[in-house]
């Protein structure tokens, strides 16, 4: 039986399943509470808008009491409901009243809170809402730093305002249906629910910004179905592609992915169409260079059009000055965006440009995207930010001349690592010795190539051939220099970095997998990088690790040095389709993603950001890292990078070809792509095995297929 990922349609989206905490999210707001919907004091909880907490407390007391919850249910990101019990009188197992807590979050919050009286005689409710905000920012809360005084609580017209004590810009208002007493800090009501009848009221929190409300995107009374957030997420379903597949766990995640990719996106607040999608939840809701680009890279089977605002997004603020304080260069493109109270103590700014990956890999997916039927007009528009890409990292990335891109943090404010491994110890030697900057990590050398080559590519498209052939020239170079300074023969794999001295940071990681994928690595040395991976010291049964269990500084419960991160081990799986013709590399790029998919249905369908990196042997199960993002955007897009590379995928609309070479895993059966838009062409894709039919190509497409 075939079983369909609602990419365009499916059932509800399990929000919260098997935590205490639910989480709801719709662009840059989200929500954290545990699941009786109250946010508690003390804890991370909060509504957070604008990388602040503007609710610190949101509790509901029923007759006085705690209500008993139920259950949670969710059928999109941005919307939950939670069903309680008024506590059983003393004495009594049963409730007969059902209380209902309707949570939609947009720029704000509406709660709805419904009463059933399930009895046969009226019942007399006294309910009590608390409130409270610290206007915490987003830093100070994830690190357990948030103040403990609460805001400046007012009543004015029948609403709770509060206001913080330290900003004199940021506000909120509570207002509430029902006639409500409203005290600073609470609202209260005293009801009669008839015998089988009901109650409710709607309660609206708005944030406020210098006085002025924010205009919501849940107006009073408005049906979820017809909201601006729920027209969002369908106008996302309708203009992505459907999948279908065989194979029930990989259905369901599917469905994840495209629910929370839709959740985690984000329009551009001035009306632009520059959609691009927030790093992650709870923590980074907002716009990574790394993150974002690469999430964009894997979703390109969904939407190209995530692509393009990604990269106008970013090419928006793109380096134009030397700035220590913020590591911003000429060229350089961004790490993060923060608009919170503490952005300027924490990052010198709102923007930080500390990266050394993001660059390379703007220019990498300006090509790619081109490749899969972008407009022509959006990518010659990106073209001089690209050039200005691989400036920089020619002129202020590589600090020696010696080819590669380095990076040493310009201020002690800044992160002490800049590649996707950015914790402080995440880059070390196999006696578990951290690194000495300047670092040339081995990955990034291997974007700045497929960069280099992608830049050519689009100058030979224009005709500037010459152009194009220096391009290349360079790319020869660094790859011969590469291979020179980071292969360890003695080993077998190449060094994670170059330290501050020119030596090979010898450690076994699986950075060296983003070498396959980008193509900078060697047959020869492909062949051996493939035995490395496949080994029990990397291989965890539920994924890579991130660092072999034999080096120094090998930890599978640590952040980089020996977790498992979904989208790290399907860039590998890419990368080793990539050399499917080296021996071992198809049955390892199956083996890794089997056991990733298992994880997933270990986590309900949803990838985390990063599990511990156990073996498969001790723990049946992948255990969870404790303060890993669910929902994440590049773990939520892993699982179409996996589809793409198994099915070869790799469009070419400028050229008018399409090429396809799958190899699927015998377990996935039958697997099928409607309605891709590959530029003016809308193709349908059926494969199983190393078989494909392919429709929807007009006669000017050439196909290129195994049976070529």
């Amino acid at each position: 039986m075939t079983v369909p990922s609602a990419l365009n349609s499916g059932p509800p989206v399990s929000i919260g399943v098997g935590s205490e905490t639910v989480t709801l999210i719709e662009g840059g707001t989200f929500c954290l509470s545990d699941r009786r919907g109250d946010v508690l004091v003390g804890t991370s909880h909060g509504l957070f808008f604008r990388d602040a907490r503007v609710l610190s407390r949101w509790e509901l007391r029923v007759d006085g009491q705690v209500a008993e919850s139920l259950t949670v249910e969710s059928a999109e990101g941005f919307a939950a409901q939670f069903i309680l019990r008024r506590a059983p009188a003393a004495g009594r197992a049963d409730s007969t009243l059902l209380v209902v807590r309707e949570r939609l979050v947009a720029d704000g919050l509406r709660e709805t809170i419904r009463l059933h009286n399930l009895d046969k005689e009226s019942t007399v409710v006294f309910l009590e809402l608390h409130a409270d905000a610290d206007f915490a920012d987003l830093f100070a809360v994830k690190e357990g730093r948030a103040p403990v005084a609460g805001a400046e609580a007012t009543v004015v017209g029948g609403e709770l305002m509060l206001r913080g004590r330290a900003d004199n810009v940021r506000g909120l208002s509570v207002a509430a249906t029902g006639d409500p007493v409203v005290l600073p800090g609470s609202l209260n009501w005293r009801v009669v629910v008839p015998a089988g009848g009901q109650w409710q009221t709607e309660i609206m929190v708005q944030p406020t910004w210098a006085d002025r409300k924010i205009r919501t995107r849940f107006p009073r009374g408005e049906n979820v179905q017809t909201s601006a957030p729920a027209r969002k997420i369908e106008t996302w379903r309708y203009t992505s592609t459907t999948v279908e597949t065989d194979h029930a766990v990989l259905a369901r995640v599917l469905r994840q992915t495209e629910s929370d990719l839709g959740a985690l996106l984000i329009q551009d607040e001035d009306g632009r169409s520059w959609p691009y999608v927030a790093a992650g939840a709870p923590w980074f809701m907002t716009l990574f260079g790394r993150d974002s680009l690469l999430t964009a890279w894997m979703a390109l089977p969904l939407d190209v059009g995530l692509s393009v605002g990604t990269l106008q997004r970013l090419s928006a603020s793109q380096g134009r000055c030397v700035d220590a304080l913020t590591e911003e260069e000429p060229g350089r493109i961004m790490h993060e965006v923060r608009r919170g109270p503490a952005s300027a103590d924490v990052l010198g700014g709102s923007v930080y440009y500390g990266t050394a990956d993001a660059t390379p890999l703007f220019v990498m997916l300006l090509a790619e995207c081109w490749r899969w039927g972008a407009d022509e007009a959006a990518v010659r528009s990106l073209l001089p930010a690209a050039d200005a890409a691989l400036g920089w990292a020619e002129h202020y990335g590589d600090r020696d001349g010696d080819s590669f891109v380095e990076y040493q943090r310009a201020t002690d404010r800044g992160l002490i690592n800049q590649g996707w491994k950015d914790s402080f110890n995440g880059i070390n030697d196999a006696a578990g010795h951290v690194a000495e900057p300047p670092i040339a990590l081995c990955e990034v050398q291997g974007y700045l190539y497929a960069a280099l080559l992608a830049r050519a590519e689009l100058a030979e498209a224009l005709g500037e051939a010459s152009h194009a052939e220096r391009l290349r020239e360079r790319a020869r170079r660094l790859q011969t220099r590469f291979t020179e300074a980071f292969w360890l023969p003695e080993k077998g794999w190449y060094a994670v970095a170059l330290d501050g001295h020119k030596r090979p940071v010898d450690a076994l990681t699986s950075n060296i997998g983003h070498c396959l994928w980008t193509g900078i690595a060697t047959d020869e040395h492909a062949a051996a990088v493939v035995e490395r991976l496949a080994g029990a010291e990397m291989d965890s049964g539920f994924g890579l690790r991130t660092l072999a269990t034999t080096m120094g500084a090998y930890n599978p419960m640590s952040y980089h040095n020996g977790s498992v991160w979904p989208h790290d081990t399907a860039i590998a799986v890419a990368g080793l389709l990539r050399y499917r013709h080296v021996p071992g590399a198809v049955e390892l790029a199956e083996r890794l993603t089997s056991g990733l998919l298992d994880g997933a249905a270990a986590f309900g369908g949803r990838l985390p950001e990063l599990f511990c990196g156990f073996p498969r042997s001790q723990f049946a199960s992948p255990v969870p890292y404790p303060t890993s993002c669910s929902p994440q955007a590049w773990a939520s897009a892993a699982p179409l990078l996996l589809l793409r590379s198994f099915l070869g995928l790799d469009p070419h609309v400028p050229h008018r070809t399409l090429s396809l070479s799958p190899r699927l895993p015998g377990e996935w059966g039958r697997v099928a792509l409607t309605n891709l838009r590959l530029g003016d062409a809308t193709v349908q894709i059926e494969a199983e095995g190393e078989k494909v039919d392919i429709h929807g190509v007009g006669d000017d497409w050439r196909l290129v297929t195994p049976a070529d």
